[in-house]
């Protein structure tokens, strides 16, 4: 059986985000807005009663759900909003001020509070083979060069991920930002509890068994394939790409398991 990529200790994905949380509470708190600079890590890891280690899982998440960047030799940065992934405080994403894709993301949540992380991953799989291919679309259709970019910014987290985790965050934001490309608020909040189901136990338990170095460079490049499909305006081409990869993952996921 494949095992998970990288050497760097796994911590809990719910610890993770639930730091992520603390550090974008307080910073908000301290009155930081887009911009703004955040504390090193050596001063988070003090101020929260936290190892480093943890305080980099957290940022990890927080920079892949656009909430921050990090720039080497300046520090990290808090960014616009409506480039965050709406549920760490219930706003932010594309649209959310004028109810577009993420305003419906945090409403789903609002609704069925971790009731979706449950559910069983081949159900989770189903779905998702269903719904996201037709999605590609109305992406075609309505992506903008903003969209683009943040889609690029996700293919170079992806690149640079230090194993298994890492990737795993990134893989998560490509397939969100994508979704929220379509400028659907319908679709962004239906999307959002297959996100949630992403984030539960089962589907990280069966996604971590299956993960090696192999099939993350597989992935990546799909992921590669997927965007160039959509940057050129290529419905068609865009919804095989999204279909090969999700059958590629589900071939992984389920053929492990047995």
């Amino acid at each position: 059986m494949a095992t998970a990529t990288g050497d760097t200790p796994a911590i809990p994905a719910d610890r993770g985000r639930r730091l992520a949380e603390v550090i974008l509470a307080s910073s908000r708190r301290a009155g930081l807005g887009p911009g703004s600079r955040l504390p090193t890590e050596r001063q988070l890891a003090a101020d929260l009663g936290a190892t480093r280690t943890t305080i980099r899982r957290a940022l990890a998440v927080l920079e892949a759900e656009g909430h921050i960047s990090r720039e080497v030799g300046r520090g990290t940065f808090l960014r616009d909003a409506r480039w965050a992934r709406a549920g760490a405080d219930g706003g932010g994403g594309p649209g959310a001020g004028d109810g577009g894709p993420a305003a419906g993301a945090g409403a789903a949540r609002g609704q069925n509070p971790g009731g979706s992380a449950g559910f069983a991953p081949a159900d989770v799989m189903a779905i998702r083979r269903m719904l996201e291919p037709s999605a590609m679309r109305l992406v075609v259709a309505w992506a903008t060069a903003a969209d683009f970019g943040e889609m690029d910014r996700c293919l170079a987290g992806g690149e640079q991920a230090d194993g298994y985790d890492e990737f795993e965050l990134w893989d998560l934001a490509l397939h969100r930002c994508i979704m929220a490309a379509s400028h659907s608020p319908l679709l962004a909040r239906l999307y959002a509890v297959i996100e949630d189901a992403r984030h539960g136990q089962f589907w990280g338990d069966l996604k971590r068994r299956s993960a090696s170095r192999e099939r993350q460079r597989l992935y990546q490049a799909d992921h590669r394939e997927l965007v160039a499909a959509l940057r050129a305006r290529d419905a068609d081409r865009a919804v095989e790409a999204m279909r090969t990869h999700l059958a590629r993952v589900s071939s992984h996921l389920f053929d492990e398991a047995g």
